[in-house]
C-alpha cells in the first residue's frame, strides 16, 4: 500500500498515514477524526482545519502544525488568513465568532479546562451549542493526535509531500 501511495503521489508517505494504515486497531482516533473534521457542522472544513492547526500550535506539534495549516490554506484559499491566525490572533482576518470559539480551543488546550465563563463568551459572540459542541470534538481529536504525533515523533517531510498530504485530506478526509 505504501509502495502505491508513493508511486501514484509522487511523495513518501507522511507518518501519520503510516500510523492509521499499518495500525487501525491502535489508531481507533480516526473514525472521531473523520466525523470532528468532515461530518456534517455549521463550520466549515477551513474553519475545522484552522481549529486543527491551532490547537496542535498551542501542542506545540510541528507536523500537525505543518499540515494542518497547509489544509486549512488550501480549503480557505488563503493561506495569508491562516498565517495570520496562528500569528496573532487579535489581528487576524476572522469573525468575531471563530476568534471566540479559537480562544477557548487554546485555553482548553493549554489549561486543560474551561468553564460557564468562557462557554457564556464563545456563546455570546454569536457561535451556537452545537458549534461549541463540533469545534470541542475537533479540539479533542487533535489532542490525541498531537499527542501520538509527539511521542512517534512524525517528521515533518518536505514541503511538497506536506502539500500533498493536504491535497488528500480535503478531497479524501481522514478515512
Amino acid at each position: 500500500m505504501f509502495i502505491l501511495i508513493r508511486v501514484f503521489s509522487g511523495h513518501p508517505v507522511v507518518d501519520a498515514v503510516k500510523l492509521a494504515l499499518y495500525r487501525p486497531s491502535f489508531y481507533r482516533v480516526g473514525g472521531l477524526t473523520q466525523e470532528a473534521m468532515r461530518g456534517p457542522s455549521d463550520w466549515s472544513v477551513a474553519d475545522r482545519e484552522l481549529m486543527a492547526a491551532y490547537v496542535s500550535k498551542i501542542n506545540e506539534t510541528e507536523f500537525c502544525v505543518a499540515a494542518h495549516t497547509a489544509t486549512a490554506s488550501l480549503a480557505f484559499n488563503d493561506g495569508a488568513k491562516v498565517s495570520a491566525a496562528l500569528a496573532d490572533l487579535d489581528s487576524a482576518p476572522l469573525t468575531e465568532a471563530l476568534r471566540a470559539t479559537l480562544r477557548m480551543l487554546g485555553k482548553l488546550t493549554r489549561e486543560n479546562n474551561i468553564d460557564a465563563a468562557d462557554i457564556r463568551r464563545v456563546l455570546a459572540s454569536g457561535v451556537s451549542e452545537h458549534q461549541i459542541r463540533d469545534a470541542l470534538a475537533v479540539a479533542f481529536a487533535f489532542n490525541v493526535t498531537d499527542r501520538l504525533a509527539d511521542v512517534f515523533g512524525f517528521a515533518v517531510d518536505d514541503p511538497a509531500a506536506i502539500n500533498a498530504g493536504a491535497k488528500y485530506l480535503l478531497a479524501r478526509g481522514y478515512r
